[in-house]
């Protein structure tokens, strides 16, 4: 359970009447629910609110079912199918219209630098804070201000955009204030405890309700309907003040939660992409799994390899460069050497290898090349679409290369980085095409490159657009198994991952 989840929990306890004791002592809420209601009345007679066509009064009858008389008209409902769960006793349920006095939009008027009142929008509250001095001010008629004024204990609410539903609790105003027209401003008793209607905005009932009463489009939006229709449990004045105080006490721990599961969580993928590259390191060295006299030795593979070339490049599918590659060989002394022409010379190796075994560079059983050039109508295969970043777009002529291709990128901060290609299209302009032998198993190459990913990231040409180093990208020893080695060795790797998960 992560620190969201666990606050989450608590909160829900809160309002189910499941954080503190009752006391049966305490005067219970309809006794408060009846007061609030009084002192709506003496408002309206004062003129200082309306009267709410839609005030209703929740109540529970003889048959334990929850029914709602709606006061101007007299009419009765059960709303069983609406009461989320049982509260305790000297609990009530009730509409936030009910016990609010006003759900008023915000003004709309242009944020300007200087003026005789400041106006909150949306981006200026993070954290739950208000950052005042970075409220802008406004210009409105004197007569407007009052309709829109903040107070203490006023409660904002996000109508439109990303930040839908969120709230927030006025605890203070350093100077006149009212607020902008993404907002809505719900002002209720002082009978209630204002932490406490705060932590029924962050709760699930809140936002399940919540979302039922959104619409949901491109800005998706909710009004003050919305927010008056919602239902909410009412404990004793003196049971909000225990939640309240409960939840004050737990902050601190929960605070702490969160920031010691972030750190668990961070030192558990750290742990394991130090696994994966621990059996990438196993696999390259010949150390993952056991070697089988039966599979024979590497030796034919790299004939076979370079007889395909040979042909690929009489073909044109390959540059007469890709023949340039040397031979690594152990010595009679057991040190290896390298021949690159008739020079030999003897060269250090990273990491020992099983005898079956050959080596090579990694030029000798890969190449990047350039794709072919054709013209119509193909997705563009760029890093942001491979990635999920971006949608589809058509491109009219480009280097073509089909689904389940290997594309490298060559350009960019993440240069080494290899892609499967997921279907047909255009390679993007910071891509090569990876050739790999055949006489390869494929994935096992493609693993070996993916142990190097941070040596190629590290180790880019170029200061104003990075390269990979394509030199070191060729120069690259690779361990050769026996083909049916290599393909128990992904089979390992493979199985690795899925343990990690």
């Amino acid at each position: 359970m992560n620190g969201k989840q666990l606050k989450n929990s608590i909160l829900q306890w809160a309002i189910q009447g499941k954080l503190v004791p009752q006391d049966p002592n305490d005067e219970p809420a309809s006794v408060l629910l009846d007061k609030i209601r009084q002192e709506k009345e003496r408002l309206i007679k004062e003129k200082k609110i309306k009267r709410d066509k839609n005030a209703s009064i929740i109540y529970r009858g003889e048959d334990n079912s929850y029914y709602e008389k709606i006061l101007a008209t007299g009419e009765v409902k059960c709303i069983d199918e609406e009461i989320p769960f049982d509260v305790p006793n000297g609990w009530e349920w009730e509409r936030w219209g009910n016990i609010s006095q006003s759900i008023q939009y915000g003004y709309n008027a242009p944020a300007l630098e200087h003026g005789a009142i400041k106006m909150v929008r949306i981006s200026d509250i993070q954290e739950n804070c208000v950052l005042w001095d970075n409220v802008p001010y406004c210009q409105i008629e004197e007569n407007d201000i009052d309709t829109y004024l903040l107070k203490v204990n006023d409660i904002l609410f996000a109508r439109t955009g990303g930040t839908v539903g969120k709230s927030f609790l006025v605890e203070e105003v350093p100077e006149r204030a009212i607020y902008a027209g993404y907002l809505i401003r719900t002002r209720y008793s002082s009978l209630l405890n204002s932490r406490y209607m705060k932590l029924f905005m962050e709760s699930q009932l809140y936002w399940e309700q919540l979302k039922n009463g959104t619409i949901a489009t491109a800005q998706p939006n909710c009004n003050g309907k919305t927010l008056a229709k919602m239902l909410l449990p009412i404990p004793p004045t003196k049971e909000q003040d225990r939640i309240v105080g409960k939840l004050t006490q737990l902050s601190s721990f929960l605070n702490n939660y969160t920031l010691y599961q972030e750190r668990l969580n961070l030192l558990n993928e750290e742990i394991k992409e130090q696994l994966k590259k621990s059996i990438l390191q196993e696999a390259i060295q010949g150390k993952l799994v056991p070697q089988i006299a039966e599979e024979g030795t590497a030796q034919e593979l790299l004939e076979q390899i370079k007889a395909e070339k040979q042909n690929l490049v009489k073909e044109g599918k390959l540059k007469k460069s890709a023949l340039a590659t040397s031979v690594i060989f152990r010595g009679d002394d057991n040190k290896y050497y390298e021949q690159i022409g008739s020079e030999v010379t003897e060269i250090e190796l990273p990491f020992e290898i099983p005898n079956s075994w050959s080596l090579a560079r990694l030029n000798a059983v890969c190449q990047l090349t350039d794709g072919l050039k054709t013209i119509g109508k193909q997705c563009l295969l760029d890093a942001r679409f491979l990635r999920g970043k971006s949608s589809e777009t058509i491109a009219e002529q480009g280097k073509l290369v089909h689904k389940g291709d290997n594309i490298v990128l060559v350009d960019g901060e993440n240069s080494g980085e290899v892609f499967i290609v997921p279907q047909d299209g255009y390679m993007g302009s910071t891509f090569k095409q990876l050739w790999i032998s055949s006489s390869m198993y494929e994935p096992y190459v493609l693993a070996f490159i993916q142990f190097y990913k941070e040596t190629l990231r590290n180790s880019k040409k170029g200061a104003a657009i990075p390269h990979l180093n394509k030199e070191l990208f060729y120069g690259l020893i690779i361990g050769i198994p026996p083909l049916q080695e290599q393909k128990r060795i992904v089979q390992k790797i493979e199985l690795s991952a899925q343990l990690l998960k």
